[in-house]
């Protein structure tokens, strides 16, 4: 602690410090209590982690305060200790004692009354540079106003860009997502979970079925069954198969699984395009 004695309301530090060295055993950080013996915790830092070579080394400063006068223990506090090697057991802080004094009063001198309110005679010019000041804010945000209300009705509207289809769209989400190299990078999970959302939501809204909602083996029975579906069956088996062993059994896909799923997509996405049919023409045109 850093004192010994404060003053009733007044606050002491104490900091906790244990430390470890991780080969040998797991410790448990202490339980804290918010009160004990009449005093109380009134902030609890952060534990913050120093490392040294193989030591650990944990800290945390506690805000003590005390509303009783007294003299009042601040106790030993107690880790847990899991050894690698052997049966658990303690390590504790020592205790100490904090003395929390009163206000000292001089009792040979008499009780001064409380002071009534006092109020203070005003006048409006005390305050003109706030006015002024407001007067000003006042004109400037009026001005702000006028002028961006003129220049709205005078801003000639940007025409559209020609607007991106399905296809478009997935395929250049397909681009982003190789461009960011995650499964290099070792975030396989990240990558198939990005390269799967991407496929259901063009499934979704090409073949105008709930991909997102369903699961990988309800996706493919649907797939194999959907007639314009049907020849992307395999393909999307691949996709999601290997996706789910990534995501959910921590499998590790070779680097050539990983460039396979991503052009079996990007080739679903192609190949799925709509064939536009033109009109028919009228006889004598």
């Amino acid at each position: 602690m850093d004192a010994r004695q404060i003053v009733v309301g007044d606050q002491v530090r104490l900091f906790l410090e244990v430390t470890n060295k991780p080969s040998l055993g797991k410790v448990f950080w202490t339980a804290l209590p918010d009160t004990f013996n009449s005093l109380e915790i009134v902030e609890k830092g952060k534990i913050d982690t120093v490392l040294a070579g193989d030591l650990v080394t944990y800290k945390q400063r506690l805000v003590i305060t005390g509303f009783d006068s007294g003299l009042f223990k601040v106790p030993s506090f107690i880790f847990p200790v899991n050894a690698t090697n052997g049966d658990p057991y303690t390590i504790q802080t020592d205790s100490f004692m904090l003395a929390v004094n009163t206000v000292a009063v001089d009792t040979t001198k008499a009780f001064k009354p409380i002071k009534d309110v006092i109020y203070v005679d005003w006048h409006w010019l005390d305050y003109i540079w706030y006015i002024l000041i407001g007067i000003v804010l006042l004109i400037l945000i009026v001005a702000v106003v006028v002028y961006l209300v003129k220049k709205k009705k005078y801003e000639v509207p940007a025409p559209e860009g020609p607007k991106e289809t399905l296809q478009e769209k997935a395929l250049r989400l397909l681009r982003e997502l190789d461009a960011k190299q995650l499964w290099q990078q070792g975030k396989v999970k990240e990558y198939y979970i990005e390269l799967t959302d991407i496929l259901r939501s063009y499934i979704e809204d090409r073949f105008s079925t709930p991909a997102m909602e369903l699961t990988t083996d309800e996706l493919l029975y649907k797939a194999q069954v959907h007639r314009e579906l049907q020849p992307y069956h395999t393909a999307l088996s691949v996709i999601l198969t290997t996706a789910d062993l990534a995501k959910f059994a921590k499998a590790q896909p070779a680097p050539q699984e990983h460039t396979d799923v991503m052009q079996r997509a990007i080739e679903i996405v192609e190949k799925s395009k709509p064939i536009i049919v033109p009109p028919p023409t009228e006889p004598g045109r």
